[in-house]
């Protein structure tokens, strides 16, 4: 899949984030990997992306990752774009990217450098050395430090040819909005900071968002989607009153509950989260009855 085709696959839909499951002893769960990717691909999605965010990336050896990529490409590459998250520091970022294209995915997602300091030329340096690897296209993630203006995205896009998307994580539709205003139709457009933020990132135009709600609820994410892009906002808010916003309210208890709690979900629900890796937290065992409560009311979806 070439940077245009990536491009194009990515429109108008749901890009699902699965977790990556660890067992009891910290070690990588493949087959939990495997059984939750069979159920993932039972439903329309744009993308999925293996070893993001959500994946836990940053606390993966390169030969874990390999694994992850290579999974995920064998299970739900014929039914789905594949996108491989690659980042953290200069190295580790460089190969990861060249693992992801020789394990056959079809783009890189770039995540943030390990060295929130960066001044920008150096920042953009990173990102440039990482598109450089490879002839797949690449979408940057800018979310957490990477608070990038529209200059800065006019400076990506004239030092990566392949860079074709960008994924925004900042939530922050005012400054979205310069961006995509400076751009145009230079990048496809996503909005990336979470479910809660499908009402916002709709009403600027978006049409495509990433999902952590995909790794439990399926149905839910491209219910969000579908109500969000056809204006049905009084069933959208009813979908977001009801599932969405306890999620994202009970992710706000703890830093690193973006990933434990979802875990956490699927566990509850007889999927496959498995543990987290430090430094991420797991869920207090006194909150979990709260969890408990909101699967069982995701599992009436």
């Amino acid at each position: 899949m070439n940077p245009t085709e990536l491009r194009k696959s990515l429109e108008n839909g749901v890009i699902a984030f699965p977790v990556t499951p660890f067992k009891d002893d910290l070690s990588l769960d493949l087959e939990g990997l495997r059984s939750n990717l069979e159920r993932m691909v039972q439903h329309d999605f744009r993308a999925i992306v293996a070893a993001g965010g959500t994946g836990e990336m940053y606390s993966l050896s390169l030969d874990e990752y390999r694994q992850v990529v290579e999974l995920t490409v064998e299970v739900a590459g014929k039914h789905s774009t594949i996108i491989a998250g690659s980042g953290f520091g200069y190295a580790q970022a460089v190969e990861m990217t060249r693992i992801a294209t020789q394990s056959g995915a079809h783009g890189v997602l770039a995540l943030p450098p390990y060295y929130p300091n960066a001044p920008k030329s150096s920042l953009f340096d990173y990102y440039q050395a990482i598109g450089e690897q490879t002839d797949l296209g690449m979408l940057v993630y800018s979310r957490d430090w990477v608070k990038l203006t529209p200059e800065d995205a006019e400076t990506l896009a004239n030092r990566i040819p392949n860079l074709v998307a960008w994924k925004d994580g900042q939530g922050d539709t005012r400054a979205y909005q310069r961006i995509i205003d400076r751009l145009g139709d230079r990048f496809h457009w996503i909005g990336g900071i979470g479910d809660d933020c499908v009402p916002a990132y709709y009403s600027i135009g978006i049409r495509t968002y990433t999902s952590s709600i995909a790794t439990v609820a399926p149905k839910i994410s491209l219910l969000l989607h579908e109500y969000a892009a056809s204006g049905n906002t009084e069933a959208l808010a009813k979908l977001m009153s009801k599932y969405v916003l306890p999620i994202y309210e009970f992710r706000t208890r703890m830093k690193g509950y973006e990933v434990s709690a979802m875990k956490a979900l699927m566990n509850l629900s007889g999927q496959n989260g498995g543990k987290v890796r430090p430094p991420l937290p797991e869920v207090l065992e006194e909150e979990m009855p709260i969890l408990q409560t909101i699967a069982d009311t995701m599992a009436e979806a």
